[in-house]
Parts: structure tokens; sequence; C-alpha cells
């Protein structure tokens, strides 16, 4: 009896354990961005940082019913997930609350739930259900099809909620369906497509094209892998085609300030007075996000003691550029540690999905692990300015109850899972 009570204990606790280093370190940090004096109430709830102290609190709760419940619910009931994430995405054209010009919220009492963050994780169990179910075939096209439509479908519901950067989060999918035997050509359509954008926005539609011409000229007579004529000129006109149509697209579809977004990135403005100008107006947080992880040097300013987190320079500093407190107030030093904390995770993760028995939990530790990696990859460089800024929080770690929930049950789930495979006989 005693031995079938321990096997229920069997969980990666190392895993565990960065998970709430990386919660634990987030409070700090939004605490030290979100105070307003001296004398600090931890459980003023009129704070970011007393809503979120009431959420870790809560979390406790949730992890101890994800982990009680028997392991086979999760793939046994993805689909009705998937379904129920779903319809909470379609009811919030009818009952969402916009906030910041995206209705993507649902206002409950006092506080605001956001489904889109929990559409991550129904959407992974899907996609794990799909691929391992014993019919299904990934080299197949009808049933890569299929798992296209499982993925596009939230982003589509997302995209159309005005939040582009939950949207992009869907497309860390390819990372799990290229492990499971997607053929790799979907991969090289993808890098070409963005490095054709990348090129002909920064040189031009015509030398991009040009550019193109020559790499396929060189790759025809230095490959080994030959490409028929007919297929070079396929793929030529392709090439021209989106070089062209990503111009169009800059210069007809996108709004203003996403033109200044992705114009700023590229460095494609060159009037002096204009650039100061984007910096004072919709490069603001950018801006001043720079200047506080720059000013923290190598060890940081300390504990609140960041001027301009203290300050206020940056705005919603506590949610999406949460990582420029930590810039200022615990410096390379500490932001490395947060680098690396996030970076043991994501290891630790894909090491015990390499070791599932069962391809549903591979595959859905591969979704865990890419969905984390989007977030942290695309957060950290907006907050350094190095890729175009994209609302989207650093998981665990920026302020609020939806993201802090959504993840957790992501991780746990998988840890769930994990330990099934662990306690096996």
């Amino acid at each position: 009896m005693v031995r079938d009570t321990n096997r229920h204990f069997k969980f990666d606790w190392i895993t565990i354990i960065l998970f709430f280093l990386l919660v634990g370190f987030g409070y700090l940090n939004i605490l030290s961005a979100s105070h307003t004096g001296n004398d600090i109430s931890y459980f003023d709830l009129t704070q970011p940082f007393g809503k979120q102290l009431i959420f870790i609190f809560l979390t406790f709760g949730l992890i101890v019913l994800l982990l009680a419940i028997d392991a086979k619910f999760y793939e046994r009931f993805s689909s009705i997930i998937y379904i129920i994430a779903m319809l909470s995405l379609v009811g919030l054209f009818v009952f969402g609350k916009n906030v910041n010009g995206a209705t993507s919220w649902y206002a409950i009492g006092g506080m605001t739930l956001q489904p889109s963050e929990f559409a991550k994780m129904a959407t992974a169990l899907a996609v794990a259900k799909y691929v391992s179910d014993l019919n299904t075939n990934i080299k197949s096209f009808k049933d890569q099809i299929q798992i296209f439509i499982i993925i596009i479908i939230p982003a589509i519901l997302v995209l159309l909620q005005n939040d582009t950067g939950s949207t992009l989060v869907y497309a860390s999918f390819f990372f799990v369906l290229y492990r499971e035997g997607l053929p790799k050509f979907y991969l090289a359509i993808g890098v070409a497509l963005i490095l054709i954008s990348i090129l002909s926005l920064k040189f031009g539609a015509i030398i991009t094209s040009i550019m193109a011409f020559i790499f396929l000229l060189a790759f025809h007579f230095l490959s080994k892998k030959k490409i028929r004529i007919f297929e070079s000129i396929l793929i030529f006109i392709a090439a021209i085609a989106i070089s062209f149509g990503v111009k169009f697209f800059y210069q007809s579809i996108l709004q203003p300030h996403q033109k200044d977004r992705i114009s700023l990135w590229l460095r494609l403005e060159k009037d002096p007075a204009k650039l100061e100008k984007m910096k004072q107006t919709f490069a603001y947080n950018l801006n001043e996000s720079e200047k506080a992880i720059s000013s923290g040097g190598v060890t940081g300013r300390g504990f609140m003691k960041g001027e301009r987190t203290t300050g206020k320079f940056v705005p919603e500093q506590h949610t999406d550029y949460i990582f420029s407190t930590v810039g200022e107030e615990w410096g390379f030093l500490g932001s490395s540690f947060v680098v690396i904390i996030f970076v043991l995770l994501l290891l630790r993760i894909l090491h015990l999905a390499e070791l599932q028995k069962s391809q549903f939990s591979r595959v859905y530790g591969y979704g865990v692990a890419s969905i984390i990696f989007i977030h942290f990859f695309i957060n950290i460089g907006m907050v350094m300015g190095i890729i175009p800024t994209i609302g989207i929080p650093l998981p665990l770690f920026s302020y609020g109850g939806s993201g802090l929930w959504a993840f957790t049950i992501l991780i746990f789930i998988f840890i769930k899972l994990d330990s099934n495979r662990i306690n096996e006989w």
C-alpha cells in the first residue's frame, strides 16, 4: 500500500523548481515595477503586485488539482477541451471586453480573463491527440491539412481580436510537427518567406528578385541535389510575387503604427527628425526600456533602486516590458540568470519529452517547450529592440492571472503526463 501511495508523488521536481524560481523572481520584479511608495501593503488589491500575489497563491491549488487528475484524462478529453477553448474565443465577439484596442478579455466581477492564453494549451493537446492517432500519417497531405486547420482556427480567432502577438505563438507548432516528421520543404518555405519579406522591405522588390535569381543559379550549379529548370522558374516567379506582394502589403494594407514599428526595426527611416518623433510616440516604451536595461550595467542598481523603474519611465512595465526591470535592477548578471533559468526549463522539458513512452505525451511536451520558447524569444527580443514591438508577455514572469494560470496548466499537465511514464510498472 505504501508503494502504491508513493508512486503518485514521483514528479519531475527539477521542472517544478525551475517553474517556481521564475514565478518567484517574476513577482519580485512586478513588485518593484508597480509599487508606488515606501509603505507597501503586499495584499493591496488596487496594485498589480497585490493582485499577482493572490494569483500565485491560487496557483498552488490549481497545481494540486492538475496533478490529482488522472493522466489519461488529458488525452481522452483533449478534443472536448479544444472545442470549449474555441467556443470561449468565439464568445469574445459577443461578450468580450475591449482593452487597449484588443477584444481579448471577459470581465468577471472586478477581474478579467483572457481565453486566448488557455487556447494555446488546448491547441497543444489537440495537436498531440491528432498526431498520435493511429490513423494519422504526418507525411500524408490530407492529414497535414487537418493538423494545419487545428492550428489555424485559434490563430484566426485571436487575430480577429486584434491580438497579433498571441497569433504568432501558433507558428511554434511547426517545430512540433517538424520533430514528428513533417517534410522539410515546409520549413524551407517558411524560412524563405521570412527572408524574402525582410529583404524586400530593406532593399526593394527588384533587388530582392535579382538576389533570388543569383541564389537559384548558384544552388543549381553548386548543390549536389539538382533542381529542374521548370522548378527553378516556378520558384523564381514565386519569389518575385512574394517580393512585390510584401511591398504592397506593407505600403497599402498595414496600419501607420504597424509600418512605423517595422520601419524602426529595419532602420528604413533615415530622417533624424522623424526618428526622434518615433521615439517620443509609439516607440516610447521601447526607447525607455532600452535605457533602463543599459543603465543596469553588470550588477544592476539594486532591488527597488532602479531610477527608471521607480520613476515609471516605462509605461505598464510590470506587463510585457518586465524584463527591463530585471536589466536595470539586477544588471547583466540578473538578466543572464533569468535567461539561463528559461533555457534550463526548455531543455528539461525537451529532455523529458524524448523520454516519453507515448507519442501523445512526447508531442504535447514539444508543444509546451515550443510555446514557452516563442514567448520567451519574442518578449526578450522585443524589450531589447532586436525584433519589432509585439505585445506578448514573458511566461511566468509578466503580470497577469490568465497568463500565469495558462502557463501553469500547460506545464503541469506535462508534468502529470511525465509522472505517468515514471509510475508505469
